[in-house]
């Protein structure tokens, strides 16, 4: 028997869990039993493999995905930063904890145009309150901050996973 977190090939099981939901959880009390009654199998079954999924990296994260226009969030800034490369580990931990910080991530340079390094997303309803968010990271970042910009959002694009065809 493999243990809970062993490699192993997706079985027919995992396929079918992952088809049911790369659109999306049902907007159900209980998704992972709507997903299993679909299934036909046990919503603790649904619910070990889908953390099994998650433990290997086969699943990266299970969350909301709100549209940010439709709640009235229309000036959404990816805030870029340039920072010393032997820091960004500390520091991207640290922008990322921020409550008005969506997702945060390190991307690599492309020299001499392009400096930054860090990427943080913030949302507000107001390019000030980007831009007053964009200074709450900049107060973590300090003197580690070398450079910034803010990159608003023009377009919605949608937003989708890997698919698995049937």
């Amino acid at each position: 028997m493999n243990a809970p977190n062993e490699f192993r090939p997706l079985d027919d099981t995992d396929r079918r869990i992952i088809q049911a939901t790369q659109a999306g959880l049902p907007l159900t009390p209980r998704p992972y039993h709507a997903i299993a009654e679909q299934l036909g199998v046990e919503a603790a079954d649904v619910m070990q493999r889908m953390q099994r999924m998650l433990d290997l990296g086969i699943i990266r994260r299970i969350g909301a995905v709100p549209n940010h226009y439709a709640l009235g969030y229309r000036a959404n800034g990816m805030t870029v930063w340039d920072v010393a490369d032997d820091r960004i580990d500390e520091l991207g931990e640290r922008v990322g904890q921020l409550e008005c910080v969506s997702h945060c991530y390190q991307r690599p340079r492309h020299l001499p145009e392009w400096p930054y390094n860090l990427f943080a997303m913030v949302h507000g309803k107001t390019r000030q309150e980007v831009e007053a968010k964009a200074r709450l990271i900049a107060d973590v970042l300090g003197q580690a901050s070398r450079g910034t910009d803010i990159l608003y959002s023009t377009r919605i694009l949608k937003k989708t996973g890997l698919r698995i065809g049937s």
